[in-house]
């Protein structure tokens, strides 16, 4: 009896295809955690990611096998091209007009994300062309790691007889290189890439076979040294090459960077779903700069500087604490925020997400290109150490003084990043492939907008100290697009946010140095004040309309996970979508 009562549950369960549980209740939404398209998204992503391994060069680091990823194989590359189009083939059958709003842009965000990978893999391609002059013994390598890969017992004495006619091709490639005329930057850098493949690719080969195989042993290891070195050095040559192009002003912080130009970023753009040009975006950050220059004024008055607010900022920056006492003052400044948000009913903030953040100390080194805290998991805090220079001491806790650290702590950890982590792993994970910076940022400076609007900062000190970053995001559109479009200098950069928003010289140019060479994309720094204003807008569209209150509309633009805001919109306004949809969404008038 007990047996087919409990077979009785479980039919009933499975009957309710509309129904998941989540923390012991039921909740009747299954499009929280999947759509129409969930289950291809999940194996695509699982398709790839085998592909990537199975293609890539065998390493053991210690007892354990690691891949590693390097510049794909020709033959890697082919079957990854296959398999994108494979899907994008059966994804044209699918009856995209009878799904639900969730199916369709998961859908759309697929074909957007393969489409991306198909024009990257054929250029790779492309390119790849322009590297065999340099590379003519690479196919050699590529079919020795090919017969390894199901563990082929080679004839190794005609191997090692192999490797050392490579030896002597890479030695002649090596000599014709150092005697050529120049060549572009990024084709010296993508030779120099492609031959340290070649490199790790070989190294691959001698993990798999030395110490289990004895002929291996004794024919292999001295030929494949000497290539091993050889293909280091000369991978070497194409990284000290000059080039042809003509050399970058040098500014007095040694800032080096790659400006992307105009069409790129306007393709950047649209495949961002950001339908404003670069202009418009700089034409967007001058209008708020405006509001934050008022603003800026106003305390400033109150504070009895009038409208000299670079005194009062002053002053400010002086409220530091001293070494030691920043983590204590990050947790109060939390617990502030959550206070301020619970009393005005802004979002349910689940349990173990409050009890699970953390906090680390940043390094020094770290500190060059980051002077001021990030988030996530944990809260890395900016703040001295021992060995930092008196000057930088300073700058860094004039920097992270407690009104300025009052607006980003939120932004940091609760219910900025450290909520993101905890509810993007939760809820619709397989869209981690569609993560975008707009809207990784956009939600953490949207609740710095948001918090400013609802009377967070009450005394002028407290404005100033979020004004402060206000008009930093503002200040990194201006300089990040004018320098992708060839008219400002990182030197400028950082001038700009000395004079224009006050940043002490040290951390200034820790951030311009971030931007340019900390691996960020060009539309990074631009996402955090875009993305806040497309939230802003899409909150005045459904809770100041009365649609939805606070807590209904944080909770599900988070369960959608950090996908292009724009879509977020269509999922929440329940819009029905189109398979050849563009972007165009004009949330901010100019």
């Amino acid at each position: 009896m007990l047996m087919k009562k409990h077979l009785f549950n479980i039919m009933t369960m499975c009957l309710l295809p509309a129904t998941i549980f989540s923390q012991g209740k039921v909740v009747p939404n299954l499009y929280e955690q999947t759509s129409e398209m969930g289950t291809m998204m999940i194996t695509y992503q699982r398709d790839i990611r085998a592909i990537q391994d199975f293609y890539s060069p065998y390493l053991t680091e210690g007892r354990y096998p690691e891949i590693a990823r390097v510049n794909y194989s020709p033959e890697q590359r082919k079957r990854l091209l296959d398999l994108h189009k494979q899907y994008l083939s059966e994804m044209k059958l699918m009856d995209f007009d009878s799904f639900s709003v969730h199916g369709q842009v998961d859908y759309l965000l697929l074909t957007k994300e393969i489409k991306k990978d198909i024009e990257e893999l054929e250029k790779a391609a492309e390119t790849e062309q322009a590297l065999l002059k340099y590379i003519p013994f690479a196919d050699e390598i590529y079919a020795m790691e090919k017969e390894r890969r199901r563990g082929k017992a080679m004839d190794w004495p005609v191997k090692a007889t192999k490797l050392q006619q490579l030896l002597k091709e890479v030695e002649v490639a090596s000599a014709a290189a150092l005697n050529s005329t120049p060549i572009s930057k990024s084709l010296s850098k993508n030779v120099a890439q492609a031959i340290s493949g070649l490199k790790t690719r070989l190294r691959g080969i001698y993990d798999f076979y030395y110490g289990y195989d004895p002929l291996f042993d004794w024919w292999i290891p001295k030929p494949y040294e000497a290539l091993e070195l050889a293909l280091k050095n000369y991978a070497t040559v194409f990284s000290d090459k000059p080039t042809d192009l003509p050399k970058e002003k040098d500014d007095r912080y040694g800032i080096k960077g790659t400006p992307i130009g105009p069409a790129a970023l306007q393709a950047q753009l649209q495949a961002e779903m950001i339908p404003y040009t670069p202009e418009d975006l700089v034409r967007i950050a001058e209008k708020e700069f405006a509001f934050c220059d008022e603003e800026l004024l106003k305390a400033s008055a109150e504070m009895g500087f009038g409208k000299d607010w670079k005194k009062a900022q002053e002053k400010v920056k002086g409220s530091f604490v001293p070494p030691g006492k920043q983590p204590e003052l990050i947790v109060q400044l939390q617990n502030d925020a959550l206070a301020f948000i619970e009393k005005h009913n802004l979002i349910k903030i689940p349990p173990l997400a409050e009890e699970t953040w953390g906090m680390v100390m940043m390094s020094a080194e770290r500190q060059l290109v980051n002077p001021f805290f990030t988030g996530g998991r944990e809260i890395s805090i900016s703040y001295p150490t021992g060995a930092m220079k008196e000057r930088d001491k300073l700058m860094s806790m004039r920097g992270n003084n407690p009104y300025f650290s009052r607006g980003t702590v939120q932004h940091e950890l609760l219910p900025g990043h450290h909520l993101q982590y905890y509810m993007n792993s939760r809820y619709k994970s397989y869209r981690k492939l569609f993560t975008t910076p707009f809207g990784i940022e956009g939600w953490t400076l949207y609740w710095e907008l948001l918090l400013y609007d609802k009377g967070f900062a009450k005394s002028p000190e407290e404005r100033i100290g979020m004004l402060f970053w206000r008009m930093h995001r503002c200040a990194r559109i201006i300089f990040s697009i004018n320098y992708h479009l060839g008219k400002w200098s990182p030197e400028q950069c950082v001038d700009f946010l000395v004079d224009r928003v006050g940043h002490e010289p040290a951390n200034a140019e820790g951030e311009v140095r971030r931007s340019f060479e900390g691996g960020y994309s060009p539309l990074y720094q631009v996402a955090y004040m875009i993305g806040g204003l497309q939230l802003m807008a899409l909150k005045q569209e459904l809770v100041d309309r009365g649609k939805m209150t606070y807590t209904e509309f944080h909770d599900r633009v988070m369960k959608e996970n950090l996908i292009p805001i724009e879509m977020v919109r269509a999922i929440l306004t329940d819009q029905s979508l189109k398979r050849d949809f563009k972007s165009q969404w004009k949330f901010y008038e100019l």
